[in-house]
């Protein structure tokens, strides 16, 4: 009688811990569409939990320069993109996050990025704006 408890005990957990993993992973940040190709716009408390476990590049493109957010990887203005592609990664599919001081400049970052064939791209709304004004520190070595 215990073995068969036993086994129905472990059957209901197998399900539960079925039914747990299979649900959907919570998504950060919004679809946004530009010409109808989607990319994902974040906000500062996102960007912060996506910096914990960094995975893509962070892209500055706000000219001229007035700071980075901390972890960026590229200072690259959002109109020399095209010119620096050598820049990017030369994967089409690697997650970017572009940034500038409110979003107009990463706004045009992120038409040239879909345009050249990035795939996954990111911008964080209201750019560094938005970060100073959430008590965070540029880093404001040139």
């Amino acid at each position: 009688m215990f073995a068969r408890l036993n086994v129905c005990l472990v059957l209901i957990g197998i399900g539960l811990f079925s039914l747990v993993a299979c649900q959907p992973q919570e998504q950060i940040g919004i679809q946004a569409e530009m010409n109808g190709i989607p990319y994902r716009v974040v906000s500062v408390q996102e960007l912060q939990t996506m910096l914990e476990d960094k995975d893509f590049t962070m892209i500055n493109v706000h000219t001229p320069w007035e700071g980075d957010i901390p972890d960026t990887d590229v200072r690259l203005a959002y109109d020399q993109i095209e010119q620096n592609t050598d820049k990017l990664p030369a994967d089409k599919d690697a997650k970017i996050l572009v940034y500038c001081l409110t979003s107009g400049m990463a706004k045009k970052a992120v038409a040239t990025l879909l345009v050249q064939g990035y795939t996954n791209v990111w911008m964080l709304e209201g750019g560094t704006t938005a970060w100073q004004e959430a008590g965070l520190m540029l880093e404001s070595q040139p």
